[in-house]
């Protein structure tokens, strides 16, 4: 079975609420065309291969600084003010993601991959894993051993030693029609500073790292997402074009 194709582009720095919008607008196209299909099925129209078929998208991103709450998180773990918040021209979403609170920031690839899990298989569950499989085999090109921890959706590295568990990539989607968005945000040369504000992914007494700080150098952010992108291929058996 030939690879199904997957449309790239690096929107590079841009404000949230317009990546939020466009993956929003990439979205609901899809969801027309499976909602007109299945209109058309259901009143016995044969199909044609000129038909309009859904397509899937990558979009990497960097976001200004930027916290976002998903819709099942918790408030109290906002340990900032909102008045602090404006004072430090941080910004502040509640989205429609599932997960907690998270940050967003310079230094960080944020991935939104829009697609259409019905060409791929019908399991969230299964999904989810393969987000975080991306960013394991991207973190073993650095020689870091990552992981999963149980329970708790991302990308770890020690997550069985108590203590020493720190998450590097956090990962929330949303999924209408099969029709996924939102997605990962993998910390490479992030300021971890940003976290203190927050208890990320609602997660307490846990840390947070970057591939920054694991390796004690400044990353070539270029070369970082390039690795993304092939294991995004690999993993999903996807040509990105």
């Amino acid at each position: 079975m030939p690879s199904q194709n997957v449309f790239f582009r690096d929107l590079g720095k841009m404000e949230y609420q317009a990546a939020w919008d466009y993956q929003e607008e990439l979205l609901a196209k899809n969801v027309e065309i499976k909602t007109q299909k299945r209109r058309n099925e259901s009143e016995g129209e044969v199909l044609t291969a000129i038909e309009p078929d859904t397509t899937h998208h990558l979009l990497f991103v960097e976001h200004p600084p930027v916290y976002t709450l998903g819709k099942s998180g918790k408030i109290e773990n906002v340990l900032i003010s909102e008045q602090e918040r404006k004072e430090k021209e941080l910004a502040f979403f509640r989205i429609n993601r599932g997960g907690d609170i998270t940050f967003h920031g310079p230094g960080q690839i944020v991935a939104y991959p829009i697609f259409d899990l019905e060409k791929f298989y019908t399991d969230i569950g299964r999904y989810m894993r393969d987000l975080e499989e991306v960013i394991i085999r991207t973190l073993g090109d650095y020689g870091l051993r990552a992981d999963r921890s149980p329970g708790e959706t991302g990308v770890w590295l020690d997550p069985g030693i108590k203590g020493k568990e720190r998450k590097i990539c956090a990962i929330g989607i949303r999924c209408s029609r099969w029709i996924t968005m939102h997605g990962l945000a993998f910390n490479v040369n992030t300021n971890l500073d940003y976290f203190n504000n927050i208890i990320p992914c609602g997660i307490q007494n846990k840390q947070v790292t970057s591939l920054n700080r694991e390796l004690s150098r400044e990353m070539n952010m270029i070369e970082v997402k390039e690795k993304v992108k092939k294991y995004f291929g690999e993993v999903f058996n996807v040509e990105i074009v």
